[in-house]
């Protein structure tokens, strides 16, 4: 059997030699251009940025804080500067259907010029106007038409009143209306005279009056038509002089636009609509006396506002030729802010809207280009997945108020046209929401086929070191802090490894590097050098740990103080000394835990308290039926098992999971079924399999510390140490401290590879390894195994024997 030693210091820790670096200072390097470690993540987001088919969106996923989110952004901005920029996107009134505002499709650059020209045309077209109806020429012409209608008027009544006189009829204008009375010799007859003439006299007079009324009527009937007419040439008069003010100025703007047929075909109708609406381009009439102010109920503005919101452009997006596609990183990602939304104004207690009140959403800014959300606030967002997902399928931007989107809208808005979209958009996420997305969303493939995984580690060599240093110094030359020297930087990498959890690898969390950088250079300020050193930077790393330490602390306390029971020194049978890692937000520690075990005669049955409370999870209880199934196989092949066994993590009240402690549950049961005692100076961690082999575990490190942490406090005596799986001295990056012990002696770390090994160090008993025949050398640990099982067995035959039955053993 191999015997376990004590591993060197050497192991311990993989020191970053300085002299290694090529440099003095941080400030002799430049920037470096690509994330540090994410070559499988910058080619997968090249593919997807590249490759312009339908439905090669991206998502980039990895642990925050690895520069996931910065290096899309400056990647897409480096690619993007060399496309051409995309159209100019605006709103205008559809003139035939107000409620459906037209979309015009514009070279960039051409939105805002568009919309200058109209809004200056339609000033100097209001001016022009004005000035045509005010021209003595126009008043000349109107008059002509008035005239003529007067005169045409006074004709037709000319004639009345010449059939009137041959019949003795005058025609007289009263308060009450036209009156027609017989005259006899010049005067107008009373009705006394009326009464004194005989009934043939009262006759005739009465007939001609009712002819002349009737001939009245006649004519009057087509003063109407008449009227009609004078109108109708005077419309025709404004039309023509609008229409010559107005024309003259459209096309002064159309020519500035030949060759953008859209704004063209734009400046066309509102030309035309311009005519048949001239009268909104006439001075409002000045108020009447007594009413200085002009309320409009309508709820239109006066003067020149009615006409801007009418033919004035809405520059939804603008781009300039030389600004390449746009990049838009998208932070709150909101239905409204996605897709756009219609404004609206209070008026008189009433909500108004116009095409002049859309407003562009992420979609439209970002469309020729690239967007860039954060997935798990999109998912929050009420129906902002599906409407990203809506218009991808369709292609097109189309706004929709979110109240209709609920159906919660009973009053009719706009319906503006939906804008083609052509997009790359880029979702940046946790690899479980990647994952539960592929699962919960059968379309979610249709939309996002390239995933670029940002790793969390990666190969630690002389290459990796210096790219490193090369991030390192971007961090203190962005954040304008001090250079560090080689020996900062050392540091800085061999403590990226220790968050890697292994000594052969980096961390790539750059965010927590930067930070520590960044206190480092605190430290290095507060003594007034010129250049972070080692010293400043290890004392960062013991400033965050002391802060952060507060539990950590309170639980080494409770153990110093015998509240919790852990033993450094002794012996005791079925009991050991496991270890277990607590985080506390971003501050993991190791904690020691008394694991116990007690056997009795039983059916072969191996009791995991923690299970049998609810307190323990999946894999602490698959790792008790693995162990369960080394006892069995190793020491029961011919013979059932006579035994009964439980397992405890004592003075435990939360939740147990994870394997890593089944090893340390295995020497303890087996330490009670040979009744041989263990060390208590020595603290196990470590899974096994069901061939007795020692597997790896995580948090290698913050275990072992802790239990340095309770020796140190008790006093190390030279004896106290951890068994580790062999499999895990690769990750070993342990604190100064720790190394500095185990150089003097004073503190031991022992790697095994079985169970054979570590029970032989817990017990100081050979374990002992069985012959040709299967059966243990005398004096071994396994053999006395092996006799307390025969001894369980007998006693069972025995009491099935005297007539109790086997039936309480089951």
């Amino acid at each position: 059997m191999t015997v376990s030693r004590s591993l060197a210091p050497a192991a311990l820790y993989r020191a970053c030699a300085p002299d290694a670096l090529p440099f003095a200072t941080t400030a002799e390097l430049d920037n470096g251009s690509t994330p540090f470690g994410q070559q499988r993540a910058v080619e997968a987001i090249r593919f997807g940025v590249e490759m312009r088919l339908p439905g090669h969106n991206l998502f980039v996923m990895g642990p925050a804080g690895t520069g996931r989110r910065s290096f899309v952004g400056d990647f897409l901005k480096q690619l993007s500067a060399s496309d051409a920029a995309p159209s100019d996107w605006c709103y205008v009134n559809d003139f035939s259907d107000a409620a459906r505002p037209r979309a015009l499709e514009l070279p960039p650059g051409v939105g805002k010029r568009l919309a200058q020209a109209v809004e200056r045309c339609l000033v100097e077209v209001q001016a022009a106007v004005g000035a045509a109806f005010g021209s003595e020429e126009y008043r000349n012409r109107r008059q002509a038409i008035e005239r003529e209608f007067e005169e045409s008027q006074g004709r037709a009544f000319e004639q009345v009143q010449q059939a009137a006189r041959e019949r003795n009829i005058r025609i007289m204008q009263t308060p009450n209306g036209m009156v027609f009375a017989p005259v006899v010799n010049g005067a107008v007859l009373g009705p006394e005279e009326f009464e004194k003439l005989t009934p043939e006299q009262q006759a005739t007079l009465q007939n001609a009056v009712e002819e002349v009324g009737k001939l009245f009527q006649e004519t009057m009937q087509h003063t109407p038509e008449r009227l009609r007419g004078a109108r109708e040439r005077i419309r025709a008069l404004e039309h023509d002089v609008a229409d010559l003010a107005i024309r003259r100025l459209v096309a002064e703007v159309d020519a500035e636009f030949q060759a953008v047929p859209a704004a063209r075909e734009y400046l066309e109708l509102m030309r035309a609509d311009l005519t048949s609406h001239y009268e909104l381009l006439r001075e409002p009439e000045a108020p009447q006396a007594g009413m200085p102010l002009r309320l409009d109920l309508d709820g239109e503005e006066p003067g020149d506002s009615r006409v801007q919101r009418r033919y004035g452009v809405n520059v939804l997006v603008s781009r300039e030729p030389q600004d390449g596609a746009p990049v838009v990183i998208e932070e709150r990602p909101s239905y409204g802010r996605l897709l756009g939304k219609i404004e609206h104004r209070a008026r008189f207690g009433a909500l108004t809207t116009d095409f002049k009140l859309i407003r562009a959403g992420a979609l439209h800014q970002a469309n020729g280009g690239y967007l860039v959300m954060n997935a798990l606030r999109l998912l929050a967002e009420p129906l902002a997945w599906d409407a990203l997902k809506e218009s991808l399928r369709t292609d097109s931007i189309r706004i929709v108020p979110l109240e209709q989107a609920y159906g919660f809208a009973s009053t009719v808005s706009l319906e503006p046209a939906p804008i083609p979209l052509k997009l790359k958009v880029v979702l940046i996420g946790a690899p479980r929401l990647y994952y539960l997305l592929r699962e919960m969303d059968p379309e979610f493939d249709d939309f996002f086929k390239v995933v670029a995984e940002f790793d969390d580690r990666t190969a630690r060599d002389d290459a990796a070191q210096l790219e490193f240093a090369h991030l390192l110094a971007n961090a203190a030359r962005s954040d304008a802090l001090l250079p560090l020297d080689r020996g900062a930087v050392a540091r800085v990498i061999e403590e990226a490894a220790r968050w890697a959890e292994d000594a052969d690898k980096l961390s790539t969390e750059l965010r927590r590097a930067i930070d520590l950088v960044r206190e480092a250079d605190y430290w290095a300020r507060k003594r007034a050098v010129s250049v972070v050193e080692r010293a400043d930077v290890e004392q960062a790393i013991e400033r965050q740990a002391y802060r952060k330490g507060r539990v950590g602390e309170r639980i080494q306390e409770e153990i110093l103080r015998n509240t919790l029971l852990i033993d450094t020194s002794g012996t005791r049978i079925g009991q050991i000394n496991g270890l277990a890692v607590m985080a506390v937000g971003d501050q993991p520690f190791g904690k020691p835990s008394r694991i116990s075990a007690r056997v009795s005669l039983g059916a072969g049955t191996v009791i995991d308290i923690e299970r049998e409370a609810e307190l323990g999870g999946e894999l602490h209880s698959k790792g008790v039926m693995i162990l369960s199934g080394y006892i069995a196989a190793r020491y029961s092949q011919w013979a059932p098992a006579a035994f009964a066994a439980t397992l405890a993590f004592e003075q435990s009240y939360g939740g147990v999971d994870g394997d890593s402690a089944s090893s340390t549950e295995l020497y303890a049961l087996l330490s009670a079924l040979a009744q041989v005692p263990l060390r208590q100076d020595l603290a196990v961690t470590g899974s096994v399999n069901q061939f007795g082999d020692v597997q790896a575990i995580g948090g290698v490190n913050y275990k072992i510390e802790g239990f340095f942490d309770v020796c140190a406090a008790r006093g190390l005596t030279g004896t106290q140490g951890v068994l580790i799986p062999a499999a895990n001295v690769k990750h070993l990056m342990l604190r100064p401290r720790v190394v500095e012990a185990v150089a003097a002696g004073r503190f031991h770390i022992y790697a095994v590879n079985t169970i054979d090994e570590g029970i032989a160090l817990l017990t100081g008993m050979e374990a002992g390894s069985p012959d040709a025949d299967g059966s243990f050398p005398d004096g071994s640990l396994n053999r006395r195994v092996v006799d307390q099982l025969a001894t369980f067995a007998q006693a069972k035959r025995q009491f099935a024997q005297s007539g109790a039955g086997s039936e309480a053993l089951t």
